[in-house]
């Protein structure tokens, strides 16, 4: 059987796509940026509770602290993106969930009362909704460059606050010379599917 995605959709999506280590200088705007957001957010999330807050890194002092916050291996490649964007899961998401979730608004105080309910949840869902970011700037024609290779308390206390846990952060732009690692093996279906 067939997906009904094209097969070009299928390569520039998934693939032909990987992970960017070097960008060209063309700047990725704010309107792409836009663009993508308006795809992704609606990929789904337990109780729509979309927890992923973006922070884009688009100053030169703010591009600063944070490659100082980035492993050795990953600050030059993050010093040199056209743009960075730290994706964090926010912790007190629970505070939309009336608005998001009207078919049971109760859910912001039946489930999600305790902060480490919250946290748990939040994390996990944002890291659903991150995966559908990296798709979304495949979408865009963009190359996306996904690390956790960097100080995550160093990095919160620098961009967010105490009810925001940082996840990746994510270079973003045109893929440069030489951008790619060679295709890393995957497992096989049969590797994975088990049918009960």
């Amino acid at each position: 059987m067939s997906l009904v995605l094209d097969p070009a959709a299928q390569d520039l999506l998934f693939r032909e796509a990987r992970t960017a280590n070097t960008f060209t200088d063309e700047p990725v705007t704010e309107e792409q940026v836009q663009a993508i957001y308006d795809l992704v957010k609606y990929g789904p999330t337990a109780f729509n509770q979309t927890p992923l807050r973006i922070t884009l890194v688009r100053s030169p002092e703010a591009r600063e602290r944070l490659v100082r916050h980035m492993a050795e291996g990953n600050q030059a490649k993050t010093a040199a993106a056209p743009l960075v964007a730290i994706l964090s899961a926010d912790n007190e998401f629970h505070e939309e969930l009336p608005t998001l979730f009207p078919a049971f608004p109760q859910a912001k105080d039946v489930f999600f009362a305790e902060r480490p309910a919250r946290e748990g949840s939040a994390t996990l869902n944002a890291a659903l909704q991150a995966a559908y970011f990296i798709v979304g700037v495949r979408a865009a024609g963009l190359a996306a460059g996904p690390m956790t290779g960097f100080d995550f308390e160093g990095v919160r206390k620098e961009f967010l606050d105490d009810d925001h846990t940082p996840l990746m952060v994510v270079n973003i732009g045109k893929p440069g010379p030489d951008a790619w690692y060679p295709r890393s093996p995957r497992l096989a279906y049969e590797d994975v599917v088990t049918t009960v």
